[in-house]
């Protein structure tokens, strides 16, 4: 990959996407597979000003050994260094990027109990840490080729030539021109127009509607807003873009109101997991039932994680006529295939996406209607005639989606 590119992105990521400030501390959380960027992203964030970078490695292969060899105990165990690690993050708000490259089947064969388990039970240990941080500190999810992932997506290739066909993929997404930053600014200002049509109507719900068997409603909190593009921190008003790439309009609806059977459109990589061909069915707000061709259980044992994790905390919306959807690649990767048309997130929902929320506590948010839980995933329900209405309180109705696409 032409290394001219590769350094364009890496700005992009540290300057639009974290938007690193003089004297930040950042934390880069990331795989083994692309280690001359993460050497170019840490030079940029020096650059940009940051008092130390700390690299957190990581290796699927032996994250799957954890997961079949450690004992439930083992695994549950929030140890002191981790707390230290966590209160760390709370005390200095250090900026956190996390260069994804995972194989999407890289946990294949492991104990999906074992594995939520032990996740319920650490959670309650994190909780207040991420909570003191909410919109608080800078963050971007950006990704990498990693070699099985790029082996998933063209397994006609050679290594070396499913590589770069992926790092061409992620760079086309991401829009990594010879103006990156200005392209996302461009991007960001688009975003802005479609969020404030939709929030001048003040919708009190969307009805989706779909040939594949979609047929949905979902309730929107009187209180809520969408948002889309980048993020402003609270506290230092720091602007920044928490994924690259994003193509998405999204807000949190009302716990508590959703009706109907939604069908996914593409594959949903869960805790290295693939599911697939799958639906869900809601009933006062709750997944109450679910079906899938491949991995069932692991998407039933994902409802269950708690109390929050079958209500929704996401409505997003993106074209289908995306520059994603558009490359005719499935990524088999959250990060894109959420970017390429409209998806749903069951679990955890923002405070941002409440007007006024930076006057409001976690727990006041929650009375509010925003969802609260452990996991926050999305999956895609976007397809090509998908039509989506909105529907105001008076009973007005404005066809927001057309054919899958946006109508205005």
């Amino acid at each position: 990959m032409n290394r001219s590119r590769l350094e364009n992105y890496a700005k992009l990521i540290v300057k639009s996407g974290l938007n690193v400030q003089n004297g930040q501390e950042v934390l880069i959380q990331c795989g083994l597979d692309q280690p001359d960027f993460v050497a170019m992203v840490t030079e940029e964030c020096y650059k940009a000003g940051a008092k130390r970078v700390t690299v957190k490695w990581s290796y699927q292969p032996v994250a799957r050994m954890h997961y079949l060899y450690r004992s439930p105990e083992t695994l549950s165990e929030f140890t002191d260094i981790e707390r230290a690690e966590w209160q760390n993050r709370v005390d200095k708000l250090t900026c956190l990027l996390w260069l994804d490259s995972d194989d999407p089947d890289g946990l294949a064969g492991t104990d999906s109990a074992k594995i939520a388990a032990a996740n319920m039970a650490r959670f309650p240990s994190i909780k207040p840490f991420r909570d003191a941080m909410e919109n608080r500190y800078q963050w971007c999810i950006a990704a990498v080729p990693g070699k099985m992932w790029a082996k998933k997506i063209f397994p006609e290739l050679s290594e070396e030539e499913g590589i770069e066909r992926l790092w061409q993929a992620i760079l086309d997404c991401s829009r990594v021109t010879d103006d990156p930053i200005g392209e996302w600014n461009a991007h960001n200002k688009n975003l802005a127009m479609r969020c404030k049509f939709l929030n001048d109507y003040r919708f009190d719900r969307l009805e989706y509607r779909s040939s594949n068997g979609t047929d949905f409603v979902v309730g929107l909190n009187p209180e809520g807003i969408f948002c889309g593009g980048g993020e402003t921190t609270l506290g230092k008003n720091i602007y920044f873009n928490p994924n690259i790439p994003s193509e998405e309009v999204f807000t949190s609806p009302m716990r508590g109101r959703a009706e109907g059977k939604v069908v996914a459109t593409k594959p949903l990589s869960y805790q290295g997991k693939l599911i697939e061909n799958f639906w869900i069915e809601f009933r006062n707000g709750r997944a109450v039932k679910v079906g899938a061709e491949k991995n069932q259980d692991v998407l039933e044992k994902m409802i269950e994680m708690d109390e929050g994790a079958a209500c929704l905390g996401e409505v997003a919306l993106i074209a289908y006529n995306s520059p994603i959807n558009n490359t005719g690649i499935l990524f088999y990767n959250t990060l894109f295939d959420e970017n390429a048309s409209c998806h749903l997130a069951l679990g955890r929902g923002f405070n941002n996406c409440l007007e006024g929320y930076e006057n409001y506590t976690n727990e006041e948010c929650e009375k509010k209607g925003i969802n609260s839980s452990m996991i926050h995933v999305d999956f895609m329900i976007g397809s090509k005639d998908l039509s989506i209405v909105g529907i105001t309180a008076d009973g007005r109705r404005v066809q927001v989606f057309k054919d899958g696409n946006w109508a205005f």
